[in-house]
């Protein structure tokens, strides 16, 4: 009994140490906020490359609103659907994979890339040698094949008798990959090269110089720059590491561990379990990584319920977005006129009437698909065009046509030598595609502010101003 009431004070006074240092900030439709989560968002979107940054009392208001989203987001059951679980278990599993690989996992992977390496090389090492070639061609005639070999006989010659080995290879060598490098190859070890080359060079010691040498590829003269064995370990250790990070080698060790720890469970759990308890330890245990996955998981509640709600909804209402422009026609002003039409390029001149007359009666937005049908619905292209809304500088033809402007000088469009325009210039705009995007990010903004307010209405909430003062200010 003394021993159950032991536990019970301590576990009492476990929470009241935790409320202490991390007491609740605030609470959004009765959940809890601790003052660490707020500090956390607050400070990563608050930093000093932030243009606008925010006090600490403007950002609860920011702050607010989201947590009312997010939650208006729970409510809709966003979280439960498949298409969010997938997505939310991709981003968290980029999180919690690398965890699993440790300092010493990249070592032991780089320790087996170098013994692998010093096993392929052999005992024979490495060597730095360099070449002059004559090529033979395949099918080569029998004068062809002679005068490769009286070539590099003469080459062989001149070398003997002193002759710089860098500076005739230059000259003279026919592979310019090395010819540029005076003949250099570069380290190379056994079975990389042709067997006659690689017989011929492997015989060399460093200085020395190679009679002729007959390959596939045609004749050499060799020359052995040095040779060595591999450096050890250390030597290599941090190109090897980064050249393990590069061909995304963790990834390859987590994949390793997880099918070990999936094996070792006999069937009882699979790699989605092991990565979701690994997160929820790692959440436990490290408060960056608690926020950064519930930063992710909210983040994408909040798109998904803001873009039922409002971005996607109010782009596509397209009855909305005319009433919304027809009741606030003076916001919407522009500096300059527009012209609001094509420019378009034709084969031939009664076709210049002929598209003024197909889109003449129509909406705008029907232009192209009647032009398609009408011009270029068969084999022969008979209509080039461009389509839009134009301020002067955007397309030449029509700052020369329809703003008048003078020596502008027209790019021709070949095979399609006649240029003209057609459309109207417009003052002001006319109706609300002439502005769709500002008029769509209006109204997206009117509709988000009457949500958060039927949110503030359905959710309670309750700010701590006594915790709220000591935000980044506690020990």
């Amino acid at each position: 009994m003394k021993k159950a009431l032991f536990c019970l004070l301590s576990f009492a006074a476990a929470a009241v140490q935790a409320q202490t240092n991390d007491p609740v900030i605030m609470t959004v439709a009765g959940v809890n906020v601790p003052r660490s989560e707020f500090e956390y968002s607050y400070n990563k979107n608050n930093t000093d490359g932030v243009i606008d940054k925010k006090t600490v009392d403007e950002y609860v208001e920011l702050f607010v609103n989201y947590k009312l989203k997010v939650q208006a987001a729970l409510d809709a059951r966003i979280d439960t659907t498949k298409a969010f679980q997938t997505e939310f278990a991709q981003y968290r599993d980029q999180q919690v994979r690398p965890t699993y690989v440790t300092d010493d996992d990249m070592l032991a992977e780089a320790h087996q890339v170098y013994d692998q390496t010093v096993k392929n090389i052999g005992p024979d090492g490495l060597v730095m040698a360099g070449h002059i070639l004559f090529r033979i061609p395949q099918q080569a005639t029998d004068a062809q094949q002679q005068e490769a070999k009286r070539r590099i006989d003469s080459v062989y010659t001149a070398l003997k008798a002193g002759a710089d080995f860098e500076a005739l290879a230059k000259q003279v060598s026919q592979d310019p990959g090395s010819a540029a490098r005076g003949g250099m190859l570069g380290w190379f070890s056994r079975n990389q090269m042709v067997k006659e080359f690689e017989d011929a060079a492997f015989a060399l010691q460093p200085g020395e110089l190679s009679k002729p040498v007959q390959s596939p590829f045609g004749w050499h003269v060799i020359k052995m720059k040095e040779r060595k064995q591999l450096e050890p370990f250390e030597f290599h250790k941090e190109n090897i590491l980064r050249f393990l990070e590069q061909r995304g080698a963790r990834n390859a060790i987590t994949e390793r561990k997880l099918d070990s720890m999936v094996k070792a469970s006999n069937g009882q759990v699979d790699k989605e379990q092991l990565l979701e308890r690994r997160a929820d330890s790692l959440a436990a245990n490290d408060q960056e990584m608690r926020y950064l996955i519930k930063e992710y998981h909210d983040g994408l509640l909040l798109y998904e319920i803001s873009n039922r709600t409002i971005w996607e909804k109010v782009a596509k209402d397209e009855e909305n977005l005319e009433r919304y422009f027809k009741k606030n026609k003076k916001k919407y002003k522009w500096d300059e006129p527009r012209f609001k039409g094509i420019a378009y390029h034709v084969k031939q001149k009664s076709d210049v009437k002929a598209v003024a007359k197909c889109v003449k009666k129509l909406k705008f937005d029907d232009w192209n698909e009647a032009l398609r049908k009408t011009f270029n619905n068969d084999s022969i292209i008979r209509i080039r065009v461009e389509k839009g809304l134009f301020k002067k500088g955007d397309n030449k033809l029509i700052d020369r046509e329809e703003y008048k402007v003078k020596n502008v000088q027209v790019d021709s469009v070949k095979g399609y030598p006649i240029d003209a325009t057609y459309g109207k210039m417009l003052k002001k705009p006319q109706d609300y595609t002439d502005v769709r995007g500002q008029v769509v990010a209006d109204l997206q903004d009117e509709v988000e502010r009457l949500w958060v307010a039927d949110l503030r209405k359905k959710y309670s909430v309750t700010i701590n101003e006594e915790v709220l003062k000591t935000v980044n200010k506690h020990e």
